[in-house]
């Protein structure tokens, strides 16, 4: 039997992760500002509110992590925040998560960065805003650097992108 404590946590984390992934930014402020709920409470899936959020909604994303969310949060699978914003295209979200000190060299369990996961999914204006702060040469674990990846599928777009990172001279 759980701790009376912890039910309530757990409560207050459904709040929270329910008005972040609904994209409900007065929600958010009123359960953080008001509610106190912690950033990082966890709903009853283990997962925190900016796992969960509304990727399009810039102001959730914001709002979370002025107050203390943890930008490298990771769930079971390695996926941090900004794979999620990679992968959905999401730029202006992925932008905030860097602000705020999401480490965009950080593998997921397939060993894939989140510029491999913004090439498989085509966001070539994600690709060119992570390219710079990327390992370039990290491979995923199909041995794949980002720029392998990106010939691989045929993406001479990104590729010309990634090409031009890796000529400029450190």
């Amino acid at each position: 039997m759980q701790e009376p404590g912890k039910a309530a946590e757990i409560r207050a984390g459904d709040q929270l992760t329910s008005a972040a992934a609904k994209g409900e930014t007065g929600e958010v402020r009123r359960l953080l500002h008001h509610e106190l709920v912690h950033p990082d409470a966890h709903n009853r899936f283990g997962k925190t509110a900016l796992q969960v959020m509304m990727f399009g909604n810039v102001f959730v994303a914001e709002e979370l992590l002025k107050q203390g969310a943890n930008p490298n949060v990771q769930d079971e699978s390695g996926t941090a925040p900004a794979h999620d914003a990679a992968r959905t295209g999401f730029l202006d979200t992925l932008k905030i998560l860097v602000e705020h000190g999401a480490n965009i060299n950080v593998p997921d369990t397939s060993g894939s960065l989140p510029i491999h996961i913004a090439i498989r999914e085509g966001h070539a204006n994600v690709v060119l805003f992570l390219a710079p702060l990327s390992d370039l040469q990290h491979r995923d674990s199909e041995g794949r650097t980002p720029l392998e990846l990106a010939q691989q599928l045929g993406l001479s777009q990104i590729q010309g992108i990634l090409e031009q990172h890796l000529s400029v001279p450190a």
